[in-house]
C-alpha cells in the first residue's frame, strides 16, 4: 500500500506541474495537453487499481511464508508488469513535464525580446491586450440535430472584435472629460453652447460593431443654452426618411432681475447694442446660429477649432498625435500613438428633447441637400440604453449580440443596412423568450433575424422600433406623442418605388443557403485568425 499511495503522490505531482505549466501556454496547446493529461490520468488510475490488487494478493501470501519468502516476494514484485507499465507512464509524464517547461520559456524568451524592443510603450502594450470572453460550458444534454451541432461548432469559432474595448473606452472616455474640463476652465463665462458630459452611442459601444480595424468610437455631447438665451424645437419638414427634421431655434431672455442681484451679465434685450458691443461679448445668435437657428456646421468648426487649441493642455497629448478630420457635422478625431495604432473618434451634438432619450444631433443625413439649420431627430441614446436594459435580462451566456454582428458582416456590400438589421434585432428580443438566445440557439436565432428581415421586404414594411411600440422598456424615456404616434415605415421608400423594392428582393436572395454558408465564414474569419495572427 505504501507504493502504491507514493506512486499516486508521485502522479499528482506531475500533473500538477504539467497543469501549472499548461496555463501558460496558447489555448490551443493547452487543449491538447488537457486531453493528453486527462487520458493519461484515467490510464494511470485504472493501472494503479491493478497494481493495488496484484500487491493485496502478494501480501497475503507474505503471511503464509516464511521470512525467506521477502526477497522472493520483492523479485516477483518486480515482475509484475504492472509495475513495469506504472513506471514507464512515470517517465512519459516526467517527459511531458519537461517538454511543456522547455515550450514555456521559450515562449518567454520570445515575449521578453518584443517587450525589450517596447518597453517605453507601456500603455500601447495594454491596448494590444485582448479582451476573451471565458463563456461557460453548457451543461445541458446535447441536441442530437446537425443542425444544432453545426451551431455549437460555429459558436466556437466566433469571437468578440479584435479591438481591447475595455481600454479604447477608457481612452474615449478620458478624452472627453478632458474636453470638458478645459471648456469649463476657460468658455465657462462666454455665450456658446454649455458642454453637457459625453454619452457613449453607437455598435462599436454596444457591443456589436461590424467592423474591427476601422471601429468608430461615437459620442453625443449634449448642448445647454448659454446664460440669456433658450433653445425652442421646431418640428421641420420630414423629408424622404422616416427620421423627423427639427430647427434649434434660439431666443434671447431677459437677465436684468439676474443682473440686479448678481451683475454678472449684461441683458441682452434692454441694454442698448453700443454698450453690449462694448463691455460684453456677443451672442449667441451673433455666433453659432444662421438667422434665429443654432447653425450645425457653425458649431461643428467651434469645436473643431476649441479641440486643436485645447489639446496642447490636454494630457492625452503626450501619448497620442491628434488630427481632426474633415467633417462638416461632427468633430473626428484620429489618435495615433508611438506605435502608429490609430483610434478614431467622432463627436456629435445634440439638443435633448425634455427630459427624454431623444435627442435632435448634428449626424449626417442620407438626403443629398439638408439645410446646416436642420437637426435630424437621434434615437441613438434611446437604442445604447435598451442595450444595457436587455445585457441586464438576457441568460449570462446570451448571444443576441454576436448573431447581430455576424449578421452586418454578412449584410456588409449590400443594400440593407446597419440600422436596418438592429432593428430587427430589437424586435425580435422584445418578442421572443429570452431564454431563447442562449448560445445552443444560435443558428435558430440567425435563421430568424433573416426569415423576420424577409418577411419585411415581402410586405414592404419595417416599424421603427419607438414609434407606437408597446414593448418599448418602461426604463427608456420617450417622448409622449411617441407612445400614441403610429408606426413609422422604415420600408417607405420601398412602397414608393418598385425598382427599389425588386433590387431589394434579388439581394436578399442572393443570400441563399450556400451564399448564406460562405458569408457566415468570412465574417467570422477574423475572429477564427485572432488578434495574434494580425499583430505578428
Amino acid at each position: 500500500m505504501a507504493v502504491v499511495q507514493f506512486f499516486a503522490k508521485l502522479v499528482r505531482t506531475i500533473l500538477r506541474n504539467a497543469q501549472v505549466v499548461g496555463e501558460e501556454l496558447d489555448e490551443a496547446t493547452r487543449e491538447r495537453v488537457q486531453l493528453r493529461e486527462w487520458y493519461l490520468r484515467r490510464k494511470m488510475i485504472q493501472m494503479l487499481q491493478e497494481l493495488e490488487q496484484g500487491m493485496q494478493q502478494l501480501m497475503q501470501r507474505t503471511q503464509e511464508q516464511s521470512a525467506f519468502a521477502w526477497g522472493a516476494l520483492l523479485f516477483a514484485a518486480l515482475q509484475q508488469w504492472q509495475f513495469w507499465a506504472v513506471a514507464g507512464v512515470l517517465l512519459l509524464l516526467f517527459g511531458l513535464c519537461c517538454w511543456l517547461r522547455k515550450r514555456s520559456h521559450e515562449v518567454d524568451s520570445s515575449s521578453d525580446e518584443e517587450s525589450s524592443s517596447s518597453h517605453s510603450e507601456q500603455d500601447d502594450q495594454e491596448e494590444q491586450e485582448q479582451v476573451e470572453e471565458q463563456e461557460e460550458e453548457d451543461s445541458e444534454e446535447e441536441d442530437s440535430d446537425d443542425k444544432s451541432n453545426l451551431g455549437r461548432i460555429l459558436v466556437k469559432c466566433i469571437q468578440w472584435p479584435v479591438q481591447n474595448l475595455a481600454y479604447r473606452s477608457r481612452v474615449v472616455e478620458e478624452l472627453a472629460g478632458n474636453l470638458l474640463h478645459v471648456f469649463q476652465e476657460l468658455l465657462t463665462n462666454s455665450f456658446f453652447p454649455v458642454l453637457q458630459p459625453a454619452i457613449k452611442v453607437g455598435s462599436t459601444f454596444e457591443g456589436w460593431s461590424p467592423h474591427e480595424d476601422d471601429a468608430v468610437y461615437c459620442l453625443l455631447i449634449p448642448l445647454k443654452p448659454p446664460r440669456g438665451h433658450a433653445f425652442h424645437l421646431e418640428l421641420g419638414n420630414r423629408g424622404e426618411s422616416p427620421a423627423r427634421n427639427f430647427c434649434v431655434r434660439v431666443e434671447l431672455e431677459c437677465t436684468c432681475r439676474r443682473e440686479q442681484l448678481a451683475g454678472e451679465m449684461l441683458c441682452f434685450l434692454h441694454h442698448p447694442e453700443e454698450e453690449l458691443r462694448r463691455n460684453q461679448d456677443r451672442s449667441l445668435l451673433h455666433t453659432l446660429c444662421t438667422g434665429s437657428y443654432l447653425d450645425v456646421q457653425k458649431t461643428a468648426h467651434w469645436f473643431q477649432n476649441f479641440v486643436r487649441s485645447a489639446w496642447a493642455v490636454v494630457p492625452l497629448s503626450r501619448r497620442y498625435n491628434m488630427k481632426v478630420l474633415p467633417s462638416s457635422h461632427s468633430c473626428k478625431l484620429q489618435l495615433t500613438n508611438a506605435s502608429r495604432r490609430t483610434l478614431f473618434i467622432e463627436i456629435v451634438f445634440g439638443v435633448q428633447q425634455g427630459n427624454s432619450d431623444i435627442f435632435v444631433s448634428s449626424q449626417n443625413t442620407e438626403a443629398i441637400f439638408t439645410p446646416s439649420t436642420m437637426w435630424p431627430e437621434s434615437y441613438a441614446v434611446a437604442e445604447a440604453k435598451f442595450f444595457r436594459h436587455m445585457a441586464r435580462q438576457v441568460p449570462h451566456d446570451s448571444f443576441h449580440l454576436r448573431c447581430l454582428q455576424v449578421c452586418a458582416r454578412i449584410l456588409v456590400g449590400t443594400g440593407f443596412s446597419t440600422y436596418t438589421l438592429k432593428t430587427v434585432v430589437m424586435h425580435l428580443l422584445t418578442t421572443m423568450p429570452l431564454s431563447g438566445w442562449r448560445r445552443r440557439h444560435f443558428l435558430l436565432r440567425m435563421d430568424d433575424i433573416m426569415r423576420y428581415l424577409r418577411c419585411c421586404l415581402e410586405e414592404k414594411r419595417l416599424d421603427h422600433f419607438f414609434f407606437g411600440n408597446e414593448r418599448v422598456p418602461e426604463e427608456i424615456i420617450l417622448p409622449r406623442d411617441f407612445q400614441t404616434a403610429e408606426p413609422v415605415n422604415l420600408f417607405q421608400h420601398l412602397v414608393q418605388d418598385p425598382a427599389a423594392h425588386d433590387e431589394a428582393m434579388h439581394q436578399f436572395d442572393e443570400l441563399g443557403d450556400f451564399t448564406w454558408a460562405q458569408k457566415f465564414f468570412l465574417a467570422a474569419a477574423p475572429a477564427v485568425q485572432g488578434p495574434s495572427a494580425r499583430q505578428r
